[in-house]
């Protein structure tokens, strides 16, 4: 099945403590249905000191559910439901991701 968001789209959040925030996905888990986006849902982590890395508070991102995100619409930013649909003739057929609010192709 194709996935609806992935890792490199600009996602709004529509609900919880960041709501209207947007930012960029970095990472998938499919398993969870999750997605941590950069600069959403910060929590703050106790690090214990190690040979590589420093103690102290780290701040990091938590992971979002996908129920909570929506692709940003390219043309204007506001959040979107995502549509497919095939492009091109013959072997060179493809299958596009495309927001629903404006009828543009989503990159990627």
């Amino acid at each position: 099945m194709a996935a609806k968001i992935r890792k490199g789209d600009k996602v709004v959040v529509l609900t919880g403590r960041d709501k209207g925030r947007s930012g960029e996905v970095i990472e998938i888990e499919t398993a969870r249905d999750r997605a941590l986006v950069r600069g959403i849902n910060m929590v703050k982590r106790h690090q214990k000191q190690s040979a590589r890395q420093e103690g102290g508070i780290i701040s990091k991102e938590a992971s979002l559910h996908l129920s909570n995100l929506a692709i940003a619409d390219p043309k204007t930013g506001k959040p979107t439901r995502v549509g497919f649909k095939f492009v091109g003739a013959g072997d060179s057929r493809r299958k596009v991701r495309f927001a629903k609010r404006s009828g543009v192709e989503i990159d990627g």
